[in-house]
């Protein structure tokens, strides 16, 4: 645990995200109200869910609201295809309906795709109001609620429209992780893995060891991971808001993770795509000469361990991929900048970039 993170209660970590704190602990979702309230106090709370989690956790969140001030329900369909422009208006359309005016907190309740369009539609309704983020995907906490980055996709990309708005602040209880599909579990841990990679040798190699507990669902060790991760990502987006340096390196494995997102029409997860292209763009850093032997080899045995994809489909285009990498937010000039390894725990600086310029035939060969 760092400086900026501390237990309160024996049971709640609380970590300074500098801004905003994100709380997190077992059990702590019977308190949300209350945390949502301070953070945020507000005349009207919009709580934003889906279809799959609305049914598990909005009516005991949106009952406990009401005590502090009129509440309303917003559910949008589950999953990345309705992370849409539609789908921001939909829900904008249902605040002005609702009467929800700038005397307003959004509570955006779910996974990363409910947090970016909740996150998104408070930066943007009535020129920006509050919100707090209550993830309840393992990828969410650990990555999609931090940092402020909130947005939509379109038919180009991910995330190609969009806007820096921070939380208030995060709340998360591990113990909704009980209710997420094992596949969703395991494809959180790609995000984990990656903080390892990035950021912290020691951190990798305990993940590797605590897998199988936190496949499991031992509370204890998620725990510590998701705190750890959290103190990861932080720290990275402290030293980078805006990300025009160190930020950069959180893009690890995105840039053909996100190609491939969009090439198979979002058949896959999110943390699946992210595995992929980290043991690929891992691959290209090997041949480039930036990471040493082994590298690759270190991250595709801690995701096989996780039962994560390690290649691309059979079915899906190299050149499509290929192509979709051009379209990604990280295209400067014509040219595609990947955040590469040089070791686990370390990352390559280009020119004080910690970005690097790749040419497409060598993602054409490890795409092959």
């Amino acid at each position: 645990m760092t400086a900026n993170a501390k237990t309160a209660g024996g049971n709640v970590r609380t970590i300074d995200a500098g801004g905003y704190a994100v709380q997190i602990g077992r059990g702590l979702r019977h308190q949300f109200a209350a945390h949502v309230t301070m953070a945020a106090p507000a005349y009207r709370y919009a709580v934003i869910s889906d279809a799959q989690v609305a049914p598990l956790y909005s009516d005991a969140l949106v009952e406990a609201l009401r005590a502090y001030g009129q509440t309303s329900l917003h559910v949008i369909p589950a999953g990345e295809a309705h992370k849409t422009r539609d789908t921001w208006a939909r829900l904008t359309d249902g605040l002005l309906d609702a009467g929800c005016a700038r005397d307003t907190t959004i509570v955006a309740l779910g996974g990363g795709v409910v947090g970016d369009l909740a996150g998104f539609v408070a930066a943007t309704y009535m020129r920006g109001v509050p919100v707090v983020q209550i993830p309840t995907t393992l990828l969410a906490m650990i990555d999609a609620s931090l940092g402020g980055k909130t947005g939509v996709d379109t038919h180009a990309g991910k995330n190609l429209v969009g806007a820096f708005h921070a939380p208030s602040a995060v709340l998360v209880d591990v113990e909704t992780l009980t209710t997420l599909p094992a596949e969703h579990l395991r494809a959180g841990l790609a995000e984990a893995i990656k903080h390892g990679v990035i950021a912290d040798a020691s951190y990798f190699a305990a993940l590797d060891a605590s897998l199988e507990d936190i496949l499991a669902g031992d509370p204890a060790r998620t725990l510590d991971a998701v705190a750890r991760s959290v103190e990861i990502k932080l720290e990275v987006v402290r030293a980078d808001e805006r990300e025009h340096g160190r930020r950069k390196t959180l893009n690890f494995g995105h840039t053909i993770g996100h190609a491939i997102e969009l090439a198979s029409g979002f058949a896959l997860l999110h943390g699946e795509c992210v595995g992929i292209g980290m043991v690929l763009e891992a691959r290209i850093a090997e041949r480039l000469g930036v990471a040493g032997h082994g590298t690759a080899g270190a991250i595709e045995h801690i995701l096989a361990r996780a039962q994560l994809p390690l290649s691309r489909p059979p079915a899906l285009d190299a050149e499509a991929v290929l192509a979709a990498t051009r379209l990604d937010k990280k295209s400067r000039a014509g040219a595609v900048e990947y955040a590469l390894p040089v070791r686990i725990g370390a990352m390559a600086d280009a020119d004080m970039t910690w970005a690097v310029r790749v040419d497409d035939a060598v993602v054409r060969e490890v795409l092959a």
